[in-house]
């Protein structure tokens, strides 16, 4: 089978895969645009180190207080499709035994016919707000790089969740690709980023073939922009600083330029977060 299949699960954790929140709120988006049902969610027990993913109490519709523990949770459309249909993997980035956690899910994955893996990953970068969101689309999967042109990291490192995810559904048979959104690392203020995730949206649509609504997402992105640039007004350095952004950017979008240099980008990110992705819970970049 060529490509991803046409059920294919889509990943985003909270954490250090989630800069501006943007591949959480696309998965968050994804499962409000739909109806899905839960198919399995791990014991939180063995995964979470509460000190640092806590549980939080809250209320419920009937005013009754509950405790709401960790979780990650795989969730399938609940009713079928004639194009692509996306199951939904989501939660908290774990904090033990990744490998035990990824084959959990790669056997659930496998049971329920999955056909490709898509990781959804957000990241600071030196880029301005005011151009399009730059997504890094790659693969280690040889073939799916050959059909849907994507990229192959040379990055060594530390990594996330995603990684052990997409190495283990790659190893079970399941194609694996992986997109990650540059963010602007100067508009940490301005979470949640609905441009970031709005590109993401729209690079997995590309991917998947999936038919994927936009709802408000367009108008928020456009509300994010325009509270970024008011900041900046009254900022001359912020404004400098922004110009050489766009200066950087239209180079590298330039005929000129080479195409590597999102993933150059991407790879100068990791390097910067070497000491970081191996310590879960305890290296969002927003902090």
């Amino acid at each position: 089978m060529d490509g991803l299949g046409r059920r294919v699960l889509v990943a985003a954790f909270d954490g250090w895969n989630d800069a501006g929140e943007a591949a959480s709120s696309a998965l968050a988006h994804l499962r409000d645009a739909g109806e899905y049902e839960p198919v399995f969610s791990v014991d939180p027990e063995l995964y979470f180190d509460y000190q640092y993913t806590r549980p939080h109490i809250a209320a419920d519709a009937d005013g009754k207080r509950i405790l709401r523990w960790p979780e990650a949770t795989l969730l399938r459309p609940t009713t079928s499709s004639d194009g692509t249909e996306l199951l939904l993997l989501t939660g908290a980035e774990p904090a033990r035994a990744w490998q035990a956690f990824a084959n959990e899910f790669v056997d659930v994955a496998l049971r329920e016919d999955v056909t490709g893996f898509v990781a959804l990953g957000s990241m600071m970068s030196d880029v301005p707000h005011t151009r399009p969101i730059s997504v890094f689309a790659g693969s280690d999967n040889d073939q799916l790089r050959a059909t849907l042109d994507l990229e192959r990291s040379s990055y060594e490192g530390p990594v996330g969740i995603l990684s052990a995810l997409a190495h283990a559904a790659d190893a079970a048979g399941i194609p694996a690709a992986s997109l990650w959104a540059s963010v602007p690392h100067y508009v940490a203020g301005h979470t949640p980023s609905p441009k970031a995730t709005l590109a993401l949206l729209d690079r997995l649509e590309d991917l998947t073939g999936a038919d994927i609504s936009r709802g408000s997402l367009p108008t928020d992105a456009a509300a994010w922009e325009a509270s970024i640039d008011a900041a900046a007004a009254d900022d001359e350095e912020m404004t400098e600083y922004i110009r050489q952004l766009e200066t950087t950017r239209d180079t590298w979008d330039s005929p000129e330029a080479s195409g590597d240099a999102i993933a150059q980008e991407f790879e100068r990110y990791l390097r910067r977060r070497g000491d970081g992705p191996g310590k879960p819970g305890r290296d969002d970049p927003r902090r």
